[in-house]
């Protein structure tokens, strides 16, 4: 098969190999996927970048992708065979993942597409779109609620606007850094857009909220965002904690305990089984219903993966970034 790799960490054009690798076989329990959409993310870029160690001597990159079971293993119904799905975890603590066009996976981590959902939207299912479903949901459905969502026209932050809304949030709020970005955000259904560039964040929150601060935060910066959250979260509001731009984030203690304010990180890898089996099915419900907003911002050939990496990697542009084997 077709694959991209890499044998060491390192920038995307030192390392990134394409070439060819042979074809994977499902084992018991296991289906082959044939990927037709391979989905880039930040976490990949990263991976590649050497922020966390080799999982082997040969990494296939990319957690998220989409497209056609043509193989399963021993136990699993043969009726899969044909089914369009999407993946998820395709290279969590695992070496090969779905930049290629084969890779095997356990039958769980193949999730049916539904019809009305392209390969490309599908492959953007796994990091972003259930990232920002647990992030909405980590603490109870937001309805009524008032939510933050910054960086709105993220790709998690896109659909956590959308999903925010679609779980009955009262207002939801974003912060963006560009008109363009605004309305990007406000097609997902965004209330209110604060241009973090140009104006307060605490001041349009507080005043948008009566003064009250928001209920939730979907925070894709914690670091950057630190000093800010305790004057723009209600009393015991909550901050759900996806990203971070530095390793380490510094709070203030006094202003922290004083908002009573609780923060709640999680890492979409690791969700606990009942989450990510509750985000699978709204995904499902919300897709199959039409009912998501996908904005596929670049789409690049495998030969041309190294410049997929160092679009996601300069993250100016708007949407996912997809990559096909």
């Amino acid at each position: 098969m077709r694959a991209a790799w890499y044998e060491r960490t390192g920038p995307a054009r030192d390392v990134l190999i394409v070439g060819t690798l042979p074809d994977p076989e499902p084992g018991p329990g296991e289906v082959r996927v044939r990927i037709v959409a391979s989905g880039a993310n930040p976490s990949d870029w990263k991976a590649r970048s050497g922020v966390r160690p080799m999982i082997g001597p040969k990494v296939v990159p990319h957690s998220d992708g989409a497209g056609l079971i043509d193989r399963v293993g021993a136990g699993v119904s043969a009726s899969r065979v044909g089914e369009r799905v999407w993946v998820w975890n395709g290279q969590w603590n695992r070496a090969f993942g779905t930049a290629a066009e084969f890779i095997v996976v356990p039958e769980q981590q193949a999730v049916s597409l539904p019809d009305a959902v392209g390969f490309d939207e599908g492959a953007c299912f796994g990091i972003p779109a259930l990232t920002a479903h647990r992030a909405v949901t980590v603490d109870g459905d937001p309805e009524g609620r008032t939510v933050l969502v910054t960086g709105g026209a993220g790709s998690v932050g896109h659909y956590a606007i959308r999903m925010a809304k679609l779980l009955g949030a009262a207002k939801v709020i974003t912060t963006v850094s560009s008109p363009e970005k605004a309305a990007h955000a406000r097609a997902a259904g965004a209330d209110v857009t604060i241009d973090y560039r140009s104006e307060s964040v605490v001041d349009r929150v507080m005043g948008e909220t009566g003064g009250r601060g928001v209920d939730r935060v979907v925070e894709v910066d914690v670091a950057g965002n630190a000093k800010i959250l305790p004057r723009i979260v209600r009393r015991d509001g909550i901050c759900a904690i996806y990203g971070s731009s530095k390793p380490e984030a510094t709070f203030d203690f006094v202003p922290m305990i004083m908002s009573g304010a609780a923060l709640r990180f999680f890492i979409v890898y690791e969700l606990p089984e009942e989450a990510r089996l509750r985000g699978i099915r709204d995904i499902t419900r919300w897709a199959s219903d039409g009912l998501l907003l996908h904005t596929i911002a670049a789409r690049f050939p495998l030969d041309r993966i190294a410049d997929a990496h160092e679009t996601v990697e300069a993250a100016r542009q708007i949407g996912n970034v997809v990559v096909h084997p």
